[in-house]
């Protein structure tokens, strides 16, 4: 891969998602990856379903968050495995690693020892709850996090109905805050000469991104509830039933509500319905309104009638009707890798886009367990002879 980051090299460590997932940021940014595993493999080779491939062994998690690295394997808890990682570790830029709090310093790896070996390290560590304080070094898992970080009770029909998010947030904010800090630490080296330590956890990563619904609490005093598919604070904004099924509507304004309101024939002068928040102190009885009118048509007539008037519309997609949209494909949103065993397959792309680069260009698949081991000695013995 080229990119930005060409000519990092990158020790990831990490297992499951929110290192890895970092790690794969880095690399689809031009960055060397080489993944770190134990002998037995990173864990998330293990889960599915959906597992592919002619033994049906090959878990499409694992593929969701190793494309662009090396795979070599190590243990590192025997005297052989901690010197190879040493000398990993002396020929790096970055190190990612997820272990609980004090894991990596038993294992001869404290962030003292790895700024000795090499003071230019840029050392990531993601831990569920942080690396202190009264719960430091507790494990996290995603859906844990998602319930003490306060977001599962800012999703569900209602707060007495908390939901998880979908996806696996907690581990991917993690692994993205964790990416941004690491380039932000990158760029500090170049003044400095010397590598730090960038932290995030799971719990940092959810809470980081709480918004309005944090300062709803702390400068307003209002604890956010869950509220189903409508908006917190703005109204008309969310989930409409039509004929055929449901729409999202979103009205940011009272020039675009007057639009709306025009397309179903709603009076929007109406006192409970003028501003932003009047129709949010009578938002149930509006629903009700927007959906007697929207019950006439199907979602195509009303998405192309809001279309028109120029106010935010769109479907909700399964995953396949995603990934086969013409837009999201004209985005770079999918890349062709050539897998070992799998052959040509496709996967999610980055969400990042730069001028003068094909966002296909050069993508490699994820590795199977240990199949760079000689190539990264290679590597690593070429690199070693040419350092002073």
């Amino acid at each position: 891969m080229q990119g930005p980051l060409s000519g990092i090299v990158v020790l990831d460590l990490s297992r499951a998602l929110a290192g890895p997932h970092c790690a794969q940021m880095l690399g689809d940014l031009g960055a060397h990856v080489i993944k770190v595993e134990h002998p037995s493999g990173d864990e998330s080779r293990g889960w599915g379903p959906p597992f592919v491939g002619p033994d049906h062994d090959i878990s499409t998690y694992f593929l969701a968050a190793n494309r662009n690295k090396r795979s070599i394997t190590v243990d590192m808890k025997s005297e052989e495995g901690r010197d190879l990682v040493e000398r990993l570790v002396r020929q790096s830029d970055v190190l990612v690693e997820n272990f609980r709090t004090g894991v990596l310093d038993r294992l001869g790896f404290s962030v003292e020892r790895l700024h000795a070996l090499n003071p230019r390290l840029v050392i990531l560590s993601i831990t569920g709850f942080g690396h202190d304080g009264p719960e430091g070094g507790r494990p996290g898992y995603d859906q844990i996090a998602q319930g003490e970080a306060g977001l599962m009770s800012l999703t569900g029909p209602s707060p007495d109905e908390p939901y998880r998010v979908g996806a696996s947030i907690a581990d991917l904010l993690a692994g993205i805050h964790g990416a941004y800090g690491v380039v932000a630490a990158l760029y500090e080296r170049e003044r400095t000469g010397r590598g730090t330590v960038v932290r995030t956890s799971l719990l940092a990563s959810v809470v980081g991104v709480h918004s309005y619904h944090g300062t709803a609490w702390t400068v307003g005093g209002a604890v956010p509830k869950a509220g189903g598919n409508h908006h917190a604070s703005i109204a008309p904004y969310g989930a409409f039933r039509c004929a055929d099924g449901m729409i999202q509507i979103a009205v940011a304004n009272d020039g675009q509500w007057r639009k709306v309101a025009q397309l179903l024939d709603i009076d929007p002068e109406m006192p409970k319905y003028a501003t932003n928040r009047d129709r949010f102190a009578h938002r149930e009885e509006l629903i009700a309104e927007m959906e007697k009118a929207l019950a006439a048509h199907d979602r195509e007539h009303w998405l192309a009638a809001l279309r028109e008037i120029g106010v935010p519309a769109g479907a909700i997609r399964s995953i396949d009707e995603v990934y086969a949209w013409d837009q999201v494909r004209s985005q770079g949103l999918l890349v062709t890798v050539d897998h070992p065993v799998l052959g040509p397959v496709e996967l999610p792309g980055p969400p990042l886009r730069f001028d003068g680069r094909a966002s296909d260009d050069g993508h490699v698949a994820p590795p199977g367990l240990g199949q760079d081991n000689d190539a990264v000695l290679d590597w690593l013995a070429e690199r070693e002879r040419r350092s002073p």
